[in-house]
């Protein structure tokens, strides 16, 4: 009997847990050459720049602070404005909004040090139900979600360093391409020229008959 309360008891929580949108934050493998970076940002000491710098700590990454942005030999993270917005999805029967479905995005840029610049964004949806008698709790339901968000932005953000690291992959493997063919054209080439015999002039031959000496 107190085996199956406590496994009631862990079922419930599980799925309280769940419907609040909690969510554990992982750690995210960053590639080596983003272990030191340079975070950049129009609102340094904002939420979603605080959630950032998390992530990255917890990844493992060095933060380099660099307000002059003279530090050309590190990339450099560069977070853009965020944005948010919200839609209704469904509505009462007198036509009043019942759920929306709020939306928060953030662009970011990537720069490496004498390579590319890399965009990339993080977009997160959620559904908010509205209770027209609970105003207050409404409002504090709002910021909740809006803060579960921007962490799950600032997670997108980490994980997307790693699509930087194959796209520089990518172009690394290309230009060894390129490379290797004029590479290979010149021995061809070469090659062909060595196998080509030298022209000479060959003088031709007659092959008239001999005269004969008159009887």
């Amino acid at each position: 009997m107190r085996h199956r309360i406590v496994t009631l008891l862990l079922t419930a929580s599980v799925m309280v847990t769940a419907g609040c949108g909690f969510h554990l934050r992982g750690k995210t493998n960053v590639p080596d050459e983003l272990q030191t970076i340079v975070l950049d940002s129009g609102d340094p000491y904002g939420p979603l720049t605080r959630d950032i710098r998390t992530q990255l700590r917890l990844s493992n990454v060095t933060i380099v602070d660099d307000p002059t942005g003279e530090r050309k030999d590190i990339p450099s993270l560069r977070i853009g404005p965020e944005t948010s917005g919200q839609s209704t999805a469904s509505v009462f029967q007198d036509g009043k909004t019942a759920e929306y479905q709020m939306q928060m995005s953030v662009s970011a840029t990537v720069l490496m040090p004498g390579k590319d610049i890399y965009p990339i964004n993080a977009i997160v949806f959620r559904s908010f139900f509205d209770n027209p008698l609970t105003a207050l709790a409404k409002d504090n339901e709002q910021e909740i979600i809006r803060e579960e968000m921007r962490q799950q932005i600032a997670q997108q953000l980490i994980r997307k360093l790693l699509s930087v690291h194959a796209s520089e992959l990518r172009k690394a493997d290309e230009v060894d391409g390129k490379v290797e063919v004029i590479t290979t054209g010149s021995s061809a080439s070469k090659s062909s020229d060595a196998m080509t015999p030298s022209s000479s002039v060959t003088t031709p031959v007659s092959t008239a008959p001999a005269s004969t000496s008159a009887q």
